[in-house]
């Protein structure tokens, strides 16, 4: 039964340490990309936005279309910083301003893939 006991305590202790870092994780805000020369908008696009923005921003998914917007680019600037209340989140914490105008220049290039 002790040893039933001490599991239980221990068990329990382990639990409350990983609330406590899962809940100091959560509230801190995120961390801005690299600022190096290495932003890759691409990759961080189908990482961060493929997910709702089927194809790489070309089609469709559970977000528009991106491809041949008809928004403007403040649109795309302030929608991509500030998010749409419970359809997409806001990145301004993520990302600096000049890594989002590089976002924008990516959505505007985007044209069908060959094949």
């Amino acid at each position: 039964m002790k040893l039933h006991l001490k599991n239980i305590a221990l068990l329990s202790a382990v639990l409350g340490a990983s609330l406590a870092c899962a809940g100091s994780v959560r509230t801190q805000p995120a961390s801005p990309a690299p600022d190096n020369g290495t932003f890759d908008v691409e990759q961080l696009f189908a990482g961060t936005c493929g997910f709702c923005h089927s194809s790489g921003g070309r089609a469709a998914g559970k977000g528009p279309q991106l491809m041949n917007s008809p928004r403007d680019d403040d649109f795309l600037r302030d929608r991509i910083k500030n998010g749409k209340e419970g359809a997409m989140p806001g990145f301004a914490g993520a990302f600096t301003d000049e890594q989002i105008d590089q976002m924008v220049k990516y959505i505007r290039a985007l044209k069908p893939r060959e094949g």
